[in-house]
């Protein structure tokens, strides 16, 4: 009853509540000694038996599609089991997922955020995958991107350790775009590998290919500024806020100035009419970070020549960095049909066909490493250096700081006022000052909300 309490009590509290989640822990879940043997490519218990999975995610027309397809192979390949998709607006989606929790009619395989995976994982709802990834014979999971599989890992404190609670549906690199075009017109040869950019190189390019109606760039991402500046939100052990080191508050000068002092950046308002991602399809932007997840779009709206680059280095540590992301396939552990939405989600994160369905319609990077460095590497489409996005995955990449985090309440009133500094209204310094004690309050509170479910 204890457990039930503080269960309940800290979804009141939580911004993201988790309807119907009382009650359950990581013990009402289907333990893999019940299993029987998993992970056996081509089979599914009782070849006989038509069996039925519900699946859930969100996506656009595009990523629909792909994932269609890749089902349809799934079902080719488990001929006696059928899948029902099941697409949500990505508003909608988490309430969605609530509410079928609290019907008890979650779906088999559904997609779980790496934000939501702590929430859904201590209160019982998502299956431990870890003796299926273990003993599959699906996958050989040495094949995997590590930092891929360890961000559904959670041990009660956080994510990087402990059991698996999703498999990787992508893995999402966010390297910089560029308008090759625009850099040809400018005279800019573009950063390479043995030859990085700095900040002041990013800047100065910026400067030659703002002109008329385009822009240098968007605004720059504060990750990668902060963290290869050796700083970072919160300290090491999560608890604590750091963002009045003067090496954030440099970093973040560096990125607000792009908009307020130098000009290279479209005004907040201007974002607010032609948002820069839009504005780079128009030919109109010269440099912006995007995501792995965008290439389909960059093929099919943008009508000048594009690559990528890798993000510059800060000039006072020489290091680089930017977060990557994924989204997971967790399944139900209230699933009637463990093994088959197992191997339903290892086939969508895993499989050769199934992988290279998404990369050549320009999803996602091959969860796969030799498939991403091999076929995907000399596929004959944009963009060319197709390494910059594996070197976020096998190199600088990282988990963003806030999906480390219980919740994410202290990061979204961190952020809450950031063009008055992106304007010039406030310097960074000033601005991470006067939000310092609101930020660290509702941080205090996310870590009681995952004490109170350890109780």
């Amino acid at each position: 009853m204890k457990k039930i309490m503080a269960v309940i009590l800290v979804m009141a509290m939580s911004v993201i509540s988790l309807a119907g989640c009382s009650g359950k822990t990581d013990k009402d879940a289907v333990k893999p000694t019940e299993q029987g043997k998993v992970g056996t490519d081509d089979t599914t218990p009782g070849q006989d038996e038509k069996i039925n999975l519900k699946f859930m995610g969100w996506g656009n027309d595009s990523e629909v599609a792909t994932f269609q397809a890749m089902i349809d192979q799934f079902e080719e390949k488990y001929k006696n089991v059928s899948v029902e998709y099941i697409v949500v607006p990505s508003a909608d989606y988490d309430a969605k997922l609530q509410n079928m929790i609290a019907a008890e009619d979650q779906p088999d395989v559904f997609y779980c955020g790496v934000d939501y995976v702590m929430k859904y994982a201590a209160t019982g709802n998502l299956y431990d995958l870890t003796t299926y990834v273990n003993d599959n014979e699906v996958f050989d999971v040495s094949n995997i991107w590590e930092n891929a599989i360890n961000i559904y890992r959670y041990d009660g404190t956080g994510l990087g350790n402990g059991p698996i609670y999703a498999l990787p549906k992508d893995v999402s690199a966010f390297p910089v775009v560029y308008n090759k075009d625009l850099f040809e017109a400018a005279g800019i040869t573009p950063p390479t590998e043995a030859d990085p950019w700095d900040w002041n190189d990013y800047l100065d390019a910026a400067k030659k290919l703002t002109k008329g109606d385009v822009y240098g760039t968007a605004m720059y991402s504060m990750e990668s500024a902060v963290w290869s500046n050796g700083a970072n939100w919160l300290d090491d052990s999560l608890t604590k806020v750091a963002f009045t080191d003067p090496k954030f508050t440099e970093a973040f000068q560096f990125v607000a100035d792009l908009r307020s002092k130098y000009k290279v950046a479209p005004s907040s308002a201007e974002e607010a009419s032609l948002s820069s991602y839009d504005r780079f399809m128009q030919g109109k932007l010269g440099m912006m970070g995007v995501g792995s997840w965008a290439t389909a779009d960059l093929w099919n709206n943008c009508d000048f020549e594009w690559d990528i680059m890798d993000w510059p280095v800060s000039p006072n540590t020489g290091e680089k960095a930017i977060w990557f992301g994924s989204a997971g396939l967790a399944v139900a552990p209230t699933s009637k049909n463990i093994e088959a939405a197992c191997n339903l989600a290892a086939f969508l994160a895993f499989n050769e066909d199934a992988q290279r369905t998404s990369y050549t319609k320009g999803m996602s990077v091959p969860t796969l490493k030799d498939m991403a460095y091999g076929e995907y590497m000399e596929m004959d489409k944009a963009p060319a250096n197709k390494k910059a996005f594996l070197n976020v995955l096998d190199d600088y990449g990282r988990l963003a700081t806030q999906s480390r985090t219980f919740n994410q309440e202290w990061w979204s009133e961190f952020n809450s006022g950031l063009d008055s500094v992106y304007d010039g209204e406030i310097s960074a310094k000033d601005y991470c000052e006067s939000v310092a004690d609101s930020v660290q309050q509702l941080l205090d509170k996310s870590i009681e909300q995952q004490k109170a479910l350890k109780k």
